[in-house]
């Protein structure tokens, strides 16, 4: 018998509201977690028939700044309510002059400069996560999901974005230097962003199928001629990102609903089992 699907959607800045998604049946709910409360209630329904929860990352009025979202509380409180996939939503700069603020950026690949985060649930500090976890990361998203949604863009003649990208993910909430953002450019990174780091890596540790949906909105600080990123910036391109995620998503739900991921649920799940030591 194939495995029932529920998505879980992680809305990041600009993405703070589920009446984009048009959820039916729609329910709040409070989660406990041994690892404290989610940023937010979660939103429980149906999008195109198919049972989804929705998560302000943020929560709602954008008032949780990135190093102090509590990431674990987060994704466990997802994963208790059967989300076997994440569609994460994450505002970024553009380190790249072919991809534009409005581009839609599914990164392969992060490289990770935060400090002060929590990145396992595998601590010995609830008896749920016993051990110690040394989670494989060489392919850190969901590449099944992540050609889904590369294959929707096209049905759906949803333009302007990129298949394959690597997302820098910097501390916050300060916006980077011109020198940072340089380094950043010299080492490969094409977007940069400041939450995709450890949501990622706590989705692959509760055995998660996670894909982000990167929406730049400005060139962050390398451009010389032009102004660094602002805030007004960022807020200016919100509107016109956010109407293109939300009709991604919405199409693609029942896309991945439709596929038996039975084999690749029980694959995440055998990795983790075999990265706890202890």
């Amino acid at each position: 018998m194939a495995t029932s699907v529920k998505i879980g959607i992680i809305g990041g800045s600009g993405v703070e509201d589920a009446s984009v998604f048009e959820i039916e049946d729609r329910k709040e709910m409070i989660v406990e977690t041994p690892f404290g409360p989610p940023s937010d209630k979660l939103i429980t329904g149906k999008v195109s028939g198919i049972d989804c929860v929705f998560l302000s990352r943020h929560a709602k009025g954008h008032k949780i700044m990135p190093s102090r979202i509590n990431y674990r509380a987060n994704i466990h409180a997802l994963k208790s309510l059967g989300c076997t996939h994440i569609l994460a939503t994450n505002a970024h700069g553009s380190l790249r002059e072919n991809v534009h603020p409005g581009t839609l950026v599914f990164p392969t690949q992060f490289i990770d400069r935060t400090t002060s985060r929590r990145q396992t649930f595998f601590d010995n500090s609830t008896e749920a996560y016993p051990g110690v976890c040394h989670v494989p990361m060489a392919e850190p998203f969901c590449l099944e999901t992540r050609q889904i949604l590369v294959d929707v863009c096209q049905k759906e003649n949803i333009d302007h974005y990129k298949i394959e990208a690597t997302t820098v993910t910097i501390e916050g909430p300060r916006f980077s230097t011109r020198a940072e953002s340089k380094l950043f450019r010299s080492w490969g990174a094409d977007i940069i962003g400041m939450t995709t780091v450890p949501e990622v890596v706590l989705a692959k540790e509760a055995s998660m199928c996670y894909c982000c949906i990167a929406l730049p909105t400005d060139y962050d600080s390398w451009k010389e001629e032009e102004e660094g990123v602002t805030v007004q910036h960022v807020v200016d391109m919100f509107k016109s990102n956010v109407t293109k995620a939300a009709k991604l998503i919405h199409a693609a739900i029942p896309v991945i609903a439709a596929r038996d991921w039975t084999q690749k649920l029980k694959h995440l799940k055998d990795v983790v089992d075999q990265a706890v030591m202890g």
